[in-house]
């Protein structure tokens, strides 16, 4: 049986090789050629000398002093002597010479030894908490970085640390990060190929895992049942997330990236150790992240408003997913792998039922109040803001609904005028999804339309709230989402609205003119005519100057649209019948308008609010 001191070493063939930075003695044989007896006893005087040096159980200066701290170049030939003591271990059992006296010195230093180094390896990690903190660590560019620039290190080389090019590229904080990350990767790696793994690793588990722990706290990640949840006030919830937010982005920048660079390099020696060890640190915190956001998608409550907050914390897991694969790859620690994607597709599922929540909302939505002057319903602006913001969140709703079965067309409302584009050439699922609700309010709109008691005026309204649909969707994430087919659709029904507004609102002042103005006319009929026409005109015109057109560009294609057919015709038979009617006194008596006055009062039109008091009286015209 072999004894204490000589651990798993004699017997491990991967410990018989030197790892890490740590070059041997250049003047020992190599175990495979064998040691002469004068050459053991010489290496073991020298590992008592130096182990002896630094026993805190008889030296009172080893006690209370660090060898790292005091002498780097001391603390480097402390860790090649141990590992030349190794050497002699393992040669002195490979040549069944276990009961010599030198084996048994030999392991009375190494235990000594072991016991220094666990006492260095604890001090490393305890005074220099806020030089290995996980930021600190995690300011390398990656861990194959962290690990090439450190291991290719010679200390031999260059005992005092003298790093030259390497030392200027480095700030002075990370320059001790860098440091501390060598000496315990020193210890760590003459530990291990000694056969102390366990109290190494139980160190620096029991350091590291309060350093991760206390992080998670300070980020206020706690555990919280879905009962606590429901319960929770909004506002209270609300703050919850954004601080997850919050904590999720500073945990995959630096506290779990950091923690893996800092693992992988101290364990590099042993793979099976760096994944143990990690996989304590920081499992526990980690499921505990990424739990939050599935205990929040199982909220029974929700209005169709918190979608938001949903989407911002599906997006942070998928952003950071490749990530969460790097850093989490460890078999052992499969189970943070599992609990993002748990979260992810319970969040999904929220987004979807509050999709449906959102669609059930407008069906429902019974207000009978009509916008004054045909203006922009509330139900259209706060529909679009909402799926305005929903088309920033475009790629992350692609793949929530990538996979979310279509909407039966029996559920569609049927109304001809707004139905879906065919589908000969079906659009995307996110597309889909987005017209759908769209049509939706639209007809919604449609069915709020009849409210008004003027038919031109409900047209009006219909082309102002289909117009501003539209302008929303092309200043928006929504442009991308639709298919230009779509958009040009609704444009054509934009005008086709306007065209019916023209027609109700100013049909009657156009059939009042003959249809060929310029025709033979007696008095009688032209003054009947001029008669006819100011009286609808005027009755036109108070009924539509409160009206509203909001879009610029909308308004001033309707004033054009009509001046061009009324005021052109009114100012052929203007004049060709003015003079029909009698002298200049006979005119002023009959003609209340003249075609400039019908000019400009179409271009007070669709400007006026209802406080501005109105336009100024047709009548008082001429």
């Amino acid at each position: 049986m072999p004894r204490k001191g000589m651990r798993s070493l004699c017997f491990s063939p991967e410990t018989q090789l030197f790892q890490g930075s740590v070059s041997p003695s250049s003047s020992i044989t190599s175990p495979a050629s064998g040691f002469s007896e004068s050459m053991i006893e010489q290496i073991i005087d020298t590992a008592a000398i130096i182990v002896a040096k630094w026993d805190g159980e008889t030296s009172p200066y080893a006690k209370v002093t660090s060898m790292f701290y005091e002498s780097k170049r001391e603390a480097m030939h402390f860790i090649r002597s141990v590992n030349d003591l190794r050497k002699i271990m393992h040669f002195l059992v490979s040549g069944q010479d276990s009961g010599s006296e030198n084996l048994i010195r030999a392991q009375r230093l190494m235990q000594i030894a072991m016991k220094r180094l666990q006492k260095e390896f604890y001090q490393i990690l305890s005074m220099n908490r806020a030089h290995l903190d996980p930021e600190s660590v995690s300011t390398r560019s990656s861990r194959t970085s962290t690990q090439s620039s450190l291991s290719d290190y010679d200390y031999d080389a260059s005992p005092d640390y003298e790093f030259g090019a390497a030392k200027e590229s480095i700030s002075e904080v990370e320059e001790v990060s860098f440091m501390a990350m060598s000496d315990l990767k020193s210890i760590a790696d003459c530990m291990i190929g000694s056969g102390y793994a366990k109290e190494c690793v139980q160190i620096y588990n029991m350091i590291r895992k309060s350093i991760i722990n206390e992080g998670i706290y300070k980020l206020g990640i706690e555990k919280v049942s879905s009962s606590k949840i429901n319960k929770m006030e909004w506002d209270v919830l609300n703050l919850k997330i954004k601080d997850w937010l919050e904590a999720m982005k500073i945990s995959m920048r630096t506290l779990f990236t950091g923690e893996r660079i800092l693992c992988d390099f101290v364990f590099s020696s042993s793979d099976s150790i760096r994944e143990s060890c990690f996989s304590e640190i920081t499992k526990e915190g980690a499921v505990l992240l990424f739990e939050f956001p599935e205990v929040v998608g199982k909220v029974k409550k929700s209005s169709p408003e918190r979608i938001f907050r949903l989407l911002g914390m599906y997006t942070a897991i998928s952003d950071n997913w490749p990530e969460i694969e790097t850093i989490f790859s460890f078999e052992s620690i499969s189970a943070v792998r599992s609990q993002a994607l748990n979260s992810m597709a319970r969040l999904s599922e929220s987004v979807r039922l509050l999709l449906l929540d959102f669609e059930s909302m407008i069906r429902k939505d019974s207000s009978k109040t009509t916008v004054p002057g045909g203006g922009i319903h509330p139900l259209t602006i706060y529909s679009m803001n909402y799926l305005t913001a929903l088309g920033d969140y475009g790629n992350i709703l692609t793949d929530i609904i990538s996979d979310w079965p279509p909407p039966a067309i029996s559920s569609l409302p049927e109304i001809s005028f707004y139905s879906p584009v065919s589908n000969e050439s079906p659009a995307a699922p996110i597309s889909d999804r987005i017209s759908r609700l769209i049509l939706v309010l639209l007809c919604k709109l449609d069915s709020k339309a009849k409210y008004y008691k003027d038919v031109a005026v409900s047209y009006l309204f219909l082309a102002n709230n289909l117009q501003y649909v539209i302008s929303r969707i092309h200043k928006s994430n929504l442009h991308s989402l639709l298919s230009k087919e779509w958009i040009t659709k609704h444009e054509v029904k934009v005008n086709q609205l306007a065209t019916s507004y023209e027609r109700f609102a100013w049909g009657n002042v156009l059939a009042s003119l003959p249809a060929n103005p310029t025709a033979p006319m007696k008095p009688a009929e032209a003054k009947d005519c001029f008669r006819k026409f100011s009286i609808s005109f005027e009755d036109a015109y108070w009924k539509q100057i409160s009206c509203v057109v909001p879009n610029s560009m909308l308004r001033d294609q309707i004033k054009v649209s009509i001046g061009r057919k009324l005021v052109a015709v009114y100012q052929n038979f203007f004049d060709s019948h003015k003079s029909t009617i009698g002298d200049e006194k006979s005119i002023t008596l009959f003609v209340r308008f003249y075609p400039e006055d019908v000019g400009n009062y179409l271009s007070d039109l669709f400007i006026r609010t209802l406080t501005s008091g109105g336009g100024s009286s047709p009548s008082s015209s001429s």
